[in-house]
């Protein structure tokens, strides 16, 4: 099993990042090879990706969720991956978010990608994007406030 475990700082408050971090549809918008997801309730996402060449359907479900201090996922079919990213108060105007991730790499293409970092390099990528991404609108695009236990 594959571990990954990256973090940013971004110049937006906790509570805008959390919020913009629990849009799922949006994440095509800054996570490299996510083709759609689709919220189909409250804690279950469908998610479409496409790497290397290779697209890959799986459902995903939210085992906790704690407003403006962690999301947690577990995959429910397709890639054995869980995770969960987590949300810290710097300042007023700064937040660290981080992404610890576990996943089972399957092809011998994913077995070499990962001992070669190239997970690890997608995820910071992806966090980096993020960052761009809730720092240029300085404002989410939606939220969800729930909690789920």
């Amino acid at each position: 099993m594959a571990s990954i475990t990256k973090s940013i700082d971004v110049e937006v408050p906790v509570r805008t990042a959390y919020n913009q971090w629990t849009q799922f549809e949006e994440f095509p918008r800054f996570m490299e090879g996510v083709e759609e997801i689709r919220q189909l309730d409250p804690t279950h996402t469908h998610w479409t990706t496409k790497v290397g060449g290779v697209e890959r359907e799986f459902d995903a479900e939210i085992t906790e969720q704690h407003p403006d201090e962690r999301v947690a996922w577990v995959s429910r079919t397709g890639p054995d991956q869980a995770g969960v990213v987590t949300f810290h108060k710097l300042q007023d105007a700064r937040t660290r978010v981080t992404v610890q991730m576990d996943w089972e790499p399957g092809s011998a293409t994913e077995k070499v990608g990962s001992a070669l970092n190239f997970d690890e390099r997608r995820v910071e990528g992806d966090l980096e994007r993020f960052k761009k991404f809730i720092e240029s609108r300085g404002a989410e695009t939606g939220a969800w406030r729930g909690d789920v236990d």
